[in-house]
């Protein structure tokens, strides 16, 4: 069987190349090696074994020489994070993806089955429960509210701050992010014009992913990176609202045995799955245990209660059951699955932290904001 990983030189698609090698697939590798991610070029954990190709999904050509003599597709490449490039995610996941498919179609490559990644953004603010109201699908906080440093989701009908609930795929989509927006719009490609063509498909709505190999260079993007690499170099990390926000943290290793097992198993066609723990973490343990892995707990993070992104959701858990209810669970506990980022990270040598700068230019394009109030 030959597997097209694109997005192959990635956190999530390298680790799935190796895995693939290693059940005895063939695989080829599509890889644009964005220079904010990939600074430095291919990476050293591409696998002599596969055969790699530089090109862009947003290229029809690149689609074509990539399909050659492929069965299978894992699609992972996408543009990700917070910045301010709007019509890039688009480009590159929405249209990348429409490619796709447009070049399977027109060229009639014999591909069986494709499974896309989609993403918990897709859900919006997420799923809550009013005391008195019962199930309520919020929209964003407002403005006024992160400027009143309200940072609980509040019921639209009594204004009460309500209990986040995990989320399940029959949630409404919701998502108000250009990165949300084209996420959904890589699914529905995927799913709908799949069934058009007779090509069973699958997309998966990742949480919060890390591991070994997420890029140390962006610092728009991979949450686990940018607080490593300032906690490294003895800088605290910067935690926006009040670090009660919550998130589902799920290892690389689990994401990457969640995409093995939809390719591998039928009753997952047509559909989509969270892939995920479904364990709810606070951004404040998720910095506290990592404070703790690099022996710097004497470093207070900076937490003023001020700053915030505008859309950010609060409280953003997906409910993985409809997966383990066919035999898929994810095993990696949050601690073991830093220990293992905490060893690779130190493996590269004295790194470099970009985040500082970064922030400068999302605070000047209002990406970031912080409560007049608070100033």
């Amino acid at each position: 069987m030959h597997a097209l990983v694109t997005g192959g030189a990635g956190l999530i698609g390298s680790h799935l190349v190796d895995a693939l090698l290693a059940r005895g697939y063939e695989v080829t590798v599509l890889d644009n090696l964005e220079p904010q991610t990939h600074p430095l070029g291919k990476p050293p954990w591409i696998p002599a074994k596969a055969r790699f190709i530089q090109g862009d999904v947003r290229s029809l050509d690149d689609w074509k020489t990539a399909l050659d003599g492929v069965h299978v597709i894992f699609h992972q490449a996408a543009f990700g994070g917070f910045t301010p490039e709007i019509s890039y995610y688009l480009d590159a996941n929405a249209t990348g993806t429409a490619l796709m498919l447009e070049a399977i179609s027109r060229h009639r490559f014999p591909v069986q089955k494709i499974v896309a990644a989609s993403s918990q953004a897709i859900y919006g603010e997420g799923t809550y429960e009013c005391p008195q109201h019962g199930t309520q699908y919020p929209q964003p906080r407002s403005l006024s509210q992160f400027e009143a440093g309200r940072w609980e989701v509040e019921c639209p009908l009594c204004g009460q701050a309500m209990l986040p609930l995990r989320i399940a795929e029959d949630k409404p989509y919701d998502g108000k992010t250009p990165y949300a927006i084209s996420k959904f719009a890589t699914e529905r490609l995927v799913l709908n014009t799949g069934k058009q063509m007779e090509i069973p498909t699958v997309a998966l709505r990742y949480s919060v992913t890390y591991g070994p190999r997420q890029s140390i260079y962006n610092p728009y993007t991979g949450v686990v990176s940018i607080f490593s690499t300032r906690i490294l170099n003895g800088l605290p990390p910067v935690i926006y609202e009040d670090g009660q926000q919550t998130r589902d943290f799920t290892y690389v290793g689990d994401i990457v045995s969640a995409n093995i097992f939809c390719m591998e198993h039928e009753e997952c066609n047509w559909k989509p799955f969270n892939a995920g723990r479904g364990e709810r973490i606070t951004v404040k343990r998720l910095v506290g245990a990592l404070l703790k892995m690099y022996n710097r707990e004497d470093l207070e993070p900076e937490c003023s209660g001020s700053q915030y992104r505008p859309g950010d959701a609060r409280h953003m858990v997906p409910d993985p059951s409809r997966l383990e209810s066919l035999g898929w669970s994810a095993v990696t506990v949050i601690e073991e699955g830093l220990g293992h980022y905490a060893n690779w990270i130190a493996e590269q040598g004295g790194v470099e932290e970009y985040f500082s700068e970064a922030q400068k230019r999302l605070i000047e394009l209002n990406v970031v904001r912080s409560r007049k109030a608070a100033l």
